[in-house]
């Protein structure tokens, strides 16, 4: 019951920031910054200038050991609109490392340190599954592109050996041990490289249209067989010693990175607002036609008839008010006229109190002789013209 009111609880913050996801559509940046973790890189090969010196580098094999480091990538892309998506990627990695493992390990780095450096383009294709979640949209990619591959190794060594004196340009052997022996490589080297992406996008439109919070995982690989070279420098414990060349050739390498960051779609539209409720439709007014006989203001049966039966269907719907309008036809002056449909009016409003509408619902006017119903001349005793009109609005 605990993890389900606080899943409740998390989905209803995230409400307001998180928005229902949009493929993304043209020109977007991005970037992200993590950890970067490499594995372990074979030595494929050593070599020191005297063949007989065991010190440093003078295994054939082993491994440098793996580490933990820093990872960031920019991007600038383009989206198709259908999920595809391509983009060329700017990144660097950069780890630092302790030590050697496996090989010839007695004499291959009791001790050491390595520095680690990666940086260059790549190229990405990648796919948005767009529809899966209205949340957030899990995404593949792949890529390849070229790297500068920058390694600082350092190895200390226990070591003890003989040195032939004609490799050495004297007549008798030179034995050297048990000393030390610290070794060096350094230097840049260029390497292809690839990449698989696993990702997902939590879009945030409702705070900045076309912005959303990304979360991946990349794998990212070098070829092999880069050569660094470097130094060697050994020394007994009487104080003998000499330096030599060396080098050393790696293996793949092989990074896993986890990478947090932000990606802005341009020109992507926020979202379209909510459809408003709809609105009831009102019902439409009603009316109701009294007529009058000429020059008078009193109710015919006829109209009584007309006026209860405007009075009872005012309770079978939801008005918002009675309006009674007095009109009169052409003949006599117009300020007869005026004061004659005041007259009609107020008659039919008094029946319509005595049939039960409240008072309080209606409102009369008088009109006198405009808004003829039937359009005449002056002096016209037209009876149409001689009405009330009862609207239930």
């Amino acid at each position: 019951m605990q993890l389900r009111s606080a899943l409740l609880a998390a989905t209803v913050l995230a409400t307001p920031i998180a928005a229902s996801a949009q493929p993304v559509t043209g020109l977007y940046v991005g970037g992200g910054v993590g950890v970067n973790i490499t594995q372990q890189t074979n030595i494929n090969g050593t070599s020191l200038g005297v063949p007989a010196l065991l010190g440093g580098f003078a295994s054939t094999n082993g491994n440098i050991n793996g580490s933990t480091g820093f990872a960031g990538v920019l991007s600038v892309g383009w989206g198709f609109g259908n999920g595809l998506r391509a983009e060329i990627e700017g990144n660097y990695r950069n780890n630092n490392g302790e030590g050697f493992s496996n090989g010839t390990v007695t004499r291959f780095g009791a001790s050491g340190s390595t520095h680690d450096q990666k940086y260059g383009g790549m190229v990405n294709v990648l796919y948005d599954f767009n529809g899966m979640t209205p949340w957030f949209v899990p995404y593949l990619g792949v890529g390849a592109g070229y790297l500068a591959v920058n390694e600082d190794l350092h190895a200390n060594n226990t070591f003890g050996f003989t040195v032939p004196g004609a490799a050495l340009g004297v007549a008798a052997d030179q034995t050297f041990g048990p000393g030390t022996a610290r070794t060096t490589a350094n230097g840049t080297k260029g390497a292809f490289a690839y990449q698989a992406i696993i990702g997902a996008a939590i879009p945030l439109t409702t705070m900045v249209p076309g912005l959303a919070f990304t979360a991946e995982y990349r794998f990212l690989g070098t070829t092999g067989n880069r050569s660094y070279n470097g130094h060697a420098v050994a020394f007994n414990t009487a104080g003998q010693g000499f330096a030599t060349p060396a080098s050393i050739r790696l293996g793949e390498s092989y990074n896993h990175s986890i990478l947090l960051g932000l990606r802005y779609n341009f020109g992507q539209a926020p979202p379209p607002p909510p459809a408003p409720a709809p609105v009831p439709a009102q019902a439409p007014a009603r009316s109701y036609l009294v007529f009058f006989d000429w020059d008078k203001a009193t109710l015919t049966d006829r109209a009584r008839q007309i006026i209860r039966e405007a009075a009872d269907n005012s309770t079978k719907v939801q008005y918002t008010r009675i309006e009674v309008n007095g009109y009169t036809d052409t003949s006599g002056t117009p300020k007869y006229n005026q004061g004659l449909s005041v007259r009609r009016a107020r008659a039919v409003q008094a029946e319509l109190v005595k049939d039960g509408v409240p008072a309080n619902a209606i409102t009369i006017q008088g009109f006198g002789d405009t808004h003829l119903l039937v359009p005449t001349g002056p002096g016209v005793r037209e009876p149409q013209n001689r009405r009330v009109e009862i609207i239930i609005r």
